[in-house]
């Protein structure tokens, strides 16, 4: 298991990776959605990016990004990552016992309803791991990040990631999508069992980056448009699905690395 410095772990020592410096691809990711109370979304932004990011990242942790759902005002998105399983068990009992949490739980849990829809993921491959740079200061930017989270079936789990990349992936790139990263769900069980994850499911998620809400809405209509992706594709890829694919738009906050 990973070392935990002592100093880290009661929150007192600086982040090992500091903002302006990129960070490790990430083995382990989180993909964490949280249902706000109504009008509460600004006040959590708010306490996460001036508390809760070097702190974590203190402990071993990388805050990978931080995201406004454009499509629910009470959602907060946000991308945590690990380098292993073990670092993730050691570093989230750091944090959560940790004097910072501690300190802030009872106004950050204050804004939630719901916390527990998370998926525990790790790359399709070695090639389709986010890779993130520095943590940005600023405080505008008009760039999206869109999550497209694919329900499979048990029996193509396996197999899909390796369809997409040859059927999907060049279309959506074709089609002006910024690929940023392939994701599966991680077969390691819960090993913080305090937190929850959503058990029993196999999904396949891909990220991509668009300069902003128009570029994404033209990349939508481009694949609207074109017979293949709306015909061939689309029945290839849907019958290896459960249902409908979800998609989340997310706004970077001003201190998401991922943007």
């Amino acid at each position: 298991m990973r070392h935990v410095d002592a100093r880290a772990a009661k929150g007192t020592v600086r982040p090992t990776s500091p903002p302006h410096a990129s960070v490790p691809t990430a083995a382990v990711v989180e993909l964490r959605q949280y249902t706000l109370h109504p009008r509460q979304r600004d006040v959590l932004i708010e306490l996460f990016d001036r508390k809760f990011v070097e702190t974590q990242e203190a402990v071993g942790m990388t805050v990978i990004g931080q995201f406004r759902d454009l499509d629910d005002p009470d959602r907060f998105v946000w991308l945590r990552g690990y380098p292993d399983m073990a670092t993730r068990a050691a570093g989230l009992n750091a944090f959560y016992g940790g004097p910072t949490w501690m300190a802030h739980r009872d106004r950050a849990n204050a804004t939630m309803i719901d916390s527990d829809n998370v998926l525990l993921l790790e790359p399709a491959s070695n090639a389709t791991a986010i890779s993130v740079g520095p943590r940005s200061t600023a405080t505008s930017g008009d760039s999206l990040v869109v999550a497209t989270i694919y329900s499979l079936r048990p029996e193509s789990a396996s197999s899909f990631p390796k369809l997409f990349d040859e059927i999907a992936r060049p279309m959506l790139v074709g089609a002006g999508a910024a690929v940023l990263g392939e994701y599966v769900t991680s077969p390691h069980p819960n090993n913080f069992p305090r937190l929850p994850i959503r058990e029993g499911e196999r999904v396949f998620v891909v990220f991509s980056r668009f300069p902003g809400v128009a570029a994404h809405d033209a990349h939508r209509a481009t694949l609207a448009g074109n017979r293949r992706w709306t015909g061939d594709v689309a029945e290839r890829l849907g019958s290896n699905l459960r249902g409908a694919e979800e998609t989340l738009r997310l706004a970077p906050t001003a201190r998401s690395r991922l943007r």
